[in-house]
């Protein structure tokens, strides 16, 4: 799905990755499932690219729907993906995820986002052998130079990545515009944080980034402006609902 020139999406809406193009060059963000390997080709084609221009992939966090694909990147494209170095032992099976909050379940969003695992191969996931790593600040050295923004909460090394050149802010689960756990549309903490009020306080981090797209790992793009998106989760925790 293409969002703007440069700028696709992997995934329905529900498990999202990104491909952000610099001239020729294109970096994978996050890898979704297992399963989105095979849709990459076709979304690469749209934007009138192939594998062989695919220079890096980094990930927001080390959580298995945004690894997915990452260990066959890495072996059938000989590249390391990048993750923030307090994801790194998660992205390469050490530990699992600790103190996820889930939120108000519903039954039919959550075995949907169940189903589209097992469709899509999450019952094959791979955790990564190798992974380079980043800080909080760096500025990547791939196509479109992402600035790194570390929002930890929904996992330690949660970041936000800014590609300045295409106008986004690629949010990772720094906060989700769908709650995979119950359906709930718009800004919101995501379902499984580890540390809910965490990921909260972090958003201030990302409150003065000016861009026209907002991407979350889950959910429709943004296009309110960060602030409001901010405000809007903000407002949903203030109702009493900490997490999506």
């Amino acid at each position: 799905m293409q969002i703007a020139p440069g700028l696709h999406r992997l995934g329905n809406g529900s498990v999202n990755a990104y491909l952000v193009a610099d001239g020729t060059e294109v970096t994978i963000v996050d890898a979704g499932l297992p399963g989105f390997w095979g849709d990459l080709p076709a979304e690469l084609a749209a934007m009138g690219r192939t594998l062989d221009d695919v220079r890096a992939m980094v990930l927001t966090h080390g959580h298995s729907d945004h690894i997915g694909f990452a260990e066959r990147f890495r072996v059938e494209l000989r590249m390391t993906p990048r993750i923030h170095e307090l994801d790194a032992a998660m992205a390469r099976g050490e530990v699992k995820p600790e103190h996820q909050v889930s939120g108000k379940i519903r039954i039919g969003p959550l075995v949907a986002f169940l189903l589209l695992g097992v469709r899509k191969g999450g019952l094959r996931q791979k955790a990564l052998a190798e992974v380079a790593t980043f800080g909080d600040g760096a500025t990547l050295d791939v196509p479109g130079a992402p600035r790194v923004i570390h929002v930890p909460g929904h996992s330690p090394g949660s970041a936000a990545l800014h590609f300045a050149g295409v106008d986004a802010l690629l949010v990772g689960d720094a906060f989700a515009t769908y709650a995979v756990s119950n359906g709930h549309a718009g800004p919101q903490i995501a379902p499984f944080s580890s540390d809910p009020a965490e990921a909260l306080a972090s958003l201030a981090r990302l409150e003065p980034i000016e861009a026209r797209w907002a991407l979350p790992g889950h959910g429709e793009p943004w296009t309110g402006g960060v602030p409001a998106a901010i405000e809007a989760v903000r407002a949903r925790v203030a109702s009493g609902i900490p997490v999506g």
